[in-house]
C-alpha cells in the first residue's frame, strides 16, 4: 500500500483527503506542522508527500528545501498544495525539487487526486 504523507495545517481539509485517499487504497499520515511533517517524511520514508507551504513552526519552503537536501528522503515526490498563486512562490517552490505545484482554489479534489495517482505512478 502506498503511503501518503500531507503536512497541511487545516484539519478539516486533512480529515477530507484522508476519508479520498484511504477509499483509494492509500495509507495517510498527516502532519499539522512543518516540524513534524519533515520528522515524519524522516521516519515513516512516505511515496509521496502533499506539501501546503504556510505552515506553523517551519514553512513548507523550508520543509521542502530540508527534504530536498535529505539523502533519506531527496527522492520522494513533493506535490505543493496551497493558497499562494504568486509566480515567485511557484518558482520558488519547482526550484527547490517541488514535482508539481497546485493552487488549492484552482482545483477540485478529484482533480488533486488524479494528480497524486499519477505522480505515484511514476
Amino acid at each position: 500500500m502506498k503511503k501518503i504523507l500531507f503536512i497541511e495545517d487545516e484539519s478539516a481539509l486533512q480529515k477530507t483527503f484522508r476519508d479520498i485517499l484511504e477509499r483509494e487504497g492509500y495509507e495517510m499520515i498527516s502532519a499539522l506542522d512543518g516540524e513534524s511533517g519533515l520528522r515524519l517524511a524522516k521516519t515513516q520514508k512516505p511515496d509521496l508527500i502533499l506539501l501546503d507551504l504556510i505552515l506553523p513552526k517551519k514553512d513548507g519552503f523550508d520543509v521542502l528545501k530540508e527534504l530536498k537536501e535529505n539523502e533519506a528522503t531527496k527522492e520522494i515526490p513533493v506535490i505543493v498544495l496551497t493558497n499562494l498563486e504568486e509566480i515567485e512562490s511557484i518558482e520558488k517552490a519547482i526550484e527547490l525539487g517541488a514535482t508539481t505545484y497546485l493552487v488549492k482554489a484552482q482545483y477540485t479534489l478529484e482533480e488533486v487526486i488524479q494528480k497524486v495517482k499519477k505522480a505515484l505512478e511514476k
